[in-house]
């Protein structure tokens, strides 16, 4: 018998209709990133597969540089006799992200240069860890050799391609505040090597910054920085769901553009905002100065503890003191102490206080041509500044000795000159009652109290100096809280308050 071609043909046409309707309305598969064929400014290709982040639990993602359009690469000039081969990326259409890591890339050499006598050869390559959307991530791997061996380190630095603002590590935190929690977890999670103590919520110590493929907080820290030398890299890793709360929202772009794989990236165009690289000051960057403390209110009495040539063997206990009293001091410290205990340093900056520049060995300055003063001055900046991420406004000369050619140098650097309204000649009586008497019987509004951290009597001292000030009703702030703004090469020996202008009389006004 012959087929019943219609009803054949019925039945063919509700197989074709189903199969449709299956294909119109079945899963896609399992969910995953959008990864790939990306382009900043623009949109993913929604045709192409994700690609999955590649990198290690413990590391920043990783991304394959031939996945980046025309990316070139340019060696650092540096002008001095240290062995220097410095390279970094370069982008096209990403001239404010190669100006800043020219400019940023300097600075580190030049920190290393002036902070480390036997510094032998610093050199440097790098690593793309992100490149998706309008984000892109550069990781650098520095090797610094010195009379001490070579050490590893790190900085990771992170670029907006729509606005040209290029950010450090800490940009990733929304502010202090989470920085500082961060900081907490860190000091739990890092191995037992590590000195949780050293750990400080500091630009200098949280400048590599990133994400693992899982979207796990990285921070990496160099060799030698909060553990021996020979423990090498030192890391932690937060947790995804951890770190969520303390990202500020570039963070979470980062984070989200981090772990998710590159098949291909180019900027199609120079960034939309006239911007030169720079930005505001990050998390992790102290102002000697609290927002909250108005010397020149005249309800508040201001007084500036300072103290020189350490830090000592006592610092410590003096910052303990400090606290207590939740006081703020200047410490104008010194070359070789800093060499030796850099830790102190990084702890009282982090603390609240001012690091300023003593000299690195205590010269007289007035005996040095311009030369010997600026190579004095520079090495102090740089330790201060490598351990920190802080560059001091102001200096004091030793012995208080200085001239013009002190003052012109001193100009030029930025730095400001302070002396001191009461001596207490600590250094010469080693009796804490007699410097107890000297400082608080000259203690006024706008007093510069000068002391010395090296020496035990003058912590013990302190410790009553600090209580008798405080329950004097005064104030006691870094000595850039208590001037305010100053002028570099100028000389300054107290912020005392200029006398209230005498109203004139009706026949003066007359």
């Amino acid at each position: 018998m012959a087929p019943d071609r219609p009803v054949i043909t019925v039945v063919v046409a509700m197989v074709v209709l189903l199969g449709l309707v299956y294909l119109a309305t079945r899963p896609s598969g399992p969910m995953s990133p959008i990864g790939s064929e990306t382009t900043s400014h623009g949109s993913p290709e929604e045709s192409a597969p994700a690609v999955p982040a590649t990198g290690e639990p413990d590391q920043l993602t990783v991304v394959d540089p031939s996945e980046v359009a025309d990316l070139d690469e340019a060696e650092l000039a540096y002008d001095g006799d240290l062995d220097v081969v410095v390279r970094y990326p370069v982008l096209p259409n990403a001239e404010p992200l190669t100006d800043f890591l020219d400019r940023t890339l300097t600075a580190g050499v030049q920190a290393f240069d002036a902070a480390s006598p036997g510094a032998e050869s610093y050199e440097a390559e790098w690593q793309i860890t992100a490149a998706n959307d309008d984000v892109v991530g550069v990781r650098m791997i520095s090797l610094e050799t010195d009379s001490e061996g070579t050490r590893e380190c790190y900085s990771t630095y992170w670029y907006d391609t729509a606005t040209g603002e290029a950010f450090e590590s800490t940009r990733l935190f929304a502010g202090q505040e989470q920085l500082a929690e961060a900081n907490g977890l860190v000091r739990e999670g890092v191995p037992d090597a590590a000195e949780a103590g050293t750990i400080h919520p500091l630009g200098s110590l949280y400048d590599s910054v990133g994400f693992n493929p899982d979207g796990d907080l990285v921070v990496e820290f160099d060799a030698g920085q909060v553990a021996q030398a020979g423990e090498g890299r030192v890391h932690a890793v937060l947790g995804r769901d951890a770190a969520e709360p303390l990202l500020s929202e570039w963070g979470t772009r980062v984070r989200d553009a981090a772990t998710v794989g590159v098949r291909s990236f180019a900027i199609d165009g120079p960034p939309e905002a006239d911007t030169d690289g720079r930005a505001a000051p990050a998390p992790g960057h102290l102002s000697p100065v609290d927002e909250n403390v108005d010397c020149s209110d005249p309800e508040t009495k201001c007084v500036a503890l300072t103290y020189d040539d350490g830090p000592g063997g006592g610092t410590p206990a003096l910052l303990d003191t400090l606290a207590e009293y939740d006081a703020r001091a200047t410490f104008f410290v010194t070359g070789v102490p800093v060499m030796e205990d850099p830790l102190t340093v990084r702890r009282a900056y982090a603390e609240g206080h001012e690091i300023a520049n003593h000299t690195h060995e205590h010269p007289d300055l007035t005996g040095l041509g311009a030369g010997g003063v600026r190579s004095e001055l520079a090495t102090v900046q740089a330790l201060v500044y490598r351990e920190t991420g802080y560059t001091p406004d102001l200096m004091r000369p030793p012995y208080g000795a200085t001239d013009d050619n002190v003052a012109s140098v001193t100009a030029d650097m930025g730095l400001a000159q302070i002396l001191w309204s009461i001596d207490t000649n600590d250094w010469k009586d080693r009796n804490a009652s007699v410097v107890k008497g000297r400082a608080l019987d000259g203690a006024s509004d706008g007093a510069i109290i000068l002391m010395h951290d090296i020496h035990d009597t003058s912590i013990s001292a302190s410790h009553d100096i600090i209580r008798e000030l405080d329950s004097r009703g005064y104030t006691m702030v870094t000595v850039s809280q208590m001037l305010g703004t100053t002028e570099p090469g100028r000389t300054y020996v107290d912020g005392a308050p200029a006398p209230p202008q005498e109203s004139p009389s009706p026949e003066e006004d007359a």
